[in-house]
């Protein structure tokens, strides 16, 4: 009976000599909790949902829908969370935790580290950068427009347009790029040019549609041209608006986990993978700078050039926001 069983003393004596019992609860405890990490499914392209380790446990939500009870509570039982700066501003940063205290800075190139600079401390403090995706231009049974919008945003303002063009649903975005443009009636030009203003069916009504044309984030889109060679992807040397993707975590316990996963992120077949499939990783390797230096034929993401004049779209104050909004619905066709 005595070998079958620990004296109490033994058991607190047990994994190397005053291993107590708590500790020892603790971690058995946190060893079989399972890491769970959220995210929105339609961001993210298969290349990266494949680096989430199969261990942890991936919860989908729509962060368009938000304030469903659904979305809440998934949110708030995850370890991580992956949100683009899009949906920043409707998440709590109440229920996060400082994440750049792990020495993760250093990773980010100057580039993501000046976009982390436009939040105020205790949101920049929470958020880290973990990859960067630029808007594309989608050009279906039109080859004659490839030359021109390659070189500048003015070609969207084209007669041949005219009712074709599927914009994204964010008027902030549809107004930077009219800022690229060199007419004075930009932006009340590009609206007459609109068949839609549509993210999440965007890519069906281009499909389905003829002689059109969708600006779309590029990791959405980059295996078009593969499969219809009617369809080209087009970045403009003016530049492309950018899509920053960001990680914040609920709790400080899995924080050698979190760096692990981070730190395997770097390895080359990883970076081509992601690459290439429209996801940038925004850390200072040399290998992973010259992604944004790429200038193969066919065009495989933004060249050097779009990228060094491409834009983020910094945090809004409230006011700003209600500028904008109104400057949008004053702004009149031609």
């Amino acid at each position: 009976m005595s070998e079958k069983y620990f004296t109490r003393r033994q058991f607190l004596q047990f994994g190397g000599g005053g291993l107590s019992f708590f500790f020892l609860f603790r971690l058995i405890f946190n060893f079989s909790k399972k890491v769970k990490i959220s995210f929105q499914s339609s961001f993210l392209p298969i290349s990266f949902k494949k680096t989430l380790p199969k261990k942890w446990k991936k919860q989908k939500i729509n962060f368009s829908e938000f304030k469903s009870e659904g979305n809440n509570s998934k949110l708030l039982d995850s370890d991580f969370t992956v949100i683009n700066d899009g949906w920043i501003d409707i998440i709590n940063f109440d229920n996060y935790q400082n994440i750049n205290y792990l020495s993760l800075l250093d990773k980010l190139d100057d580039r993501s580290s000046n976009f982390l600079n436009t939040f105020d401390e205790d949101k920049r403090n929470k958020l880290f950068p973990i990859g960067v995706v630029p808007y594309a231009v989608l050009i279906k049974n039109n080859k004659d427009l490839i030359d021109s919008a390659n070189e500048s945003w003015d070609f969207l303002l084209s007669r041949t347009l005219t009712g074709k063009i599927i914009f994204p649903q964010s008027p902030r975005i549809v107004m930077s790029i009219a800022d690229q443009i060199d007419d004075k009636n930009s932006l009340g030009k590009l609206k007459s040019q609109a068949m839609m203003f549509e993210d999440k069916n965007s890519l069906n009504w281009f499909i389905n549609s003829e002689d059109s044309l969708a600006i779309v984030p590029y990791s959405l889109c980059y295996r078009y041209p593969k499969i219809d060679s009617r369809i080209s992807i087009v970045f403009p040397k003016q530049g492309v608006p950018l899509m920053w993707n960001f990680i914040l975590t609920r709790s400080t316990n899995n924080k050698d986990i979190l760096i692990d996963w981070i730190n395997s992120l770097e390895k080359k077949r990883t970076i081509d993978k992601l690459s290439n499939q429209g996801w940038y990783l925004p850390f200072n390797s040399d290998y992973l700078q010259s992604k944004y230096k790429s200038e193969r034929f066919p065009i495989s993401g933004p060249s050097e050039e779009c990228w060094e004049k491409s834009w983020p779209l910094p945090v809004l104050t409230n006011e700003e926001k209600i500028n904008l909004q109104n400057f949008w619905n004053k702004s009149l066709t031609p």
